[in-house]
């Protein structure tokens, strides 16, 4: 689904007694946050910015906080709260590179435009990427590499991949 909006975390709990939170990020460069001055929260269908300020990372969190905080309380609060960005404030990507929120839901078609399922789950194990697709026939897990993806449209909604590759590289869930 192409949103305006991208997920970069989610905040986890209170940290400390002064309004800072504890955030799982969903980036690939925690540090980013230290160069954000807001985040938005979706809330009744409207994104609504929150300030963020006193920002560190370590062991693989994000500890801030979030629309002015001052107690713990405040903090609780916040619990849960997904956290975005807006497109015009994310990193930009290279070439053929993808926001994971913009391929979910996409179609994975062959070559000819036979639909073959959709897009449920990028997973990221390790080495590459591995695409989850939901199939009339089960899950299907299928390593997300360049001799297999051979084109991608994220915004309207088509992954189109190398059937004959399939028996290589992806695998059925049982």
């Amino acid at each position: 689904m192409f949103s305006e909006y991208l997920s970069i975390g989610e905040v986890l709990k209170p940290q400390g007694v002064r309004g800072q939170v504890k955030v799982r990020p969903d980036t690939n460069d925690s540090a980013r946050f230290s160069q954000l001055q807001q985040v938005y929260i979706q809330q009744d269908n409207a994104y609504i910015a929150w300030p963020v300020s006193d920002v560190s990372v370590r062991d693989g969190y994000v500890y801030c906080t979030l629309n002015h905080a001052q107690t713990r309380d405040d903090a609780e609060k916040q619990r849960g709260a997904m956290l975005y960005i807006d497109r015009e404030h994310a990193v930009p990507l290279a070439e053929n590179e993808y926001y994971i929120s913009d391929l979910i839901g996409c179609t994975v078609q062959d070559q000819q435009g036979q639909a073959i399922g959709t897009l449920a789950d990028v997973l990221q194990p390790g080495a590459n990427d591995v695409y989850e697709i939901k199939t009339p026939k089960g899950m299907m897990y299928l390593a997300a590499l360049p001799f297999v993806i051979r084109h991608v449209d994220a915004k309207a909604g088509i992954i189109v991949v190398d059937e004959t590759r399939l028996p290589e590289v992806a695998v059925f869930e049982d």
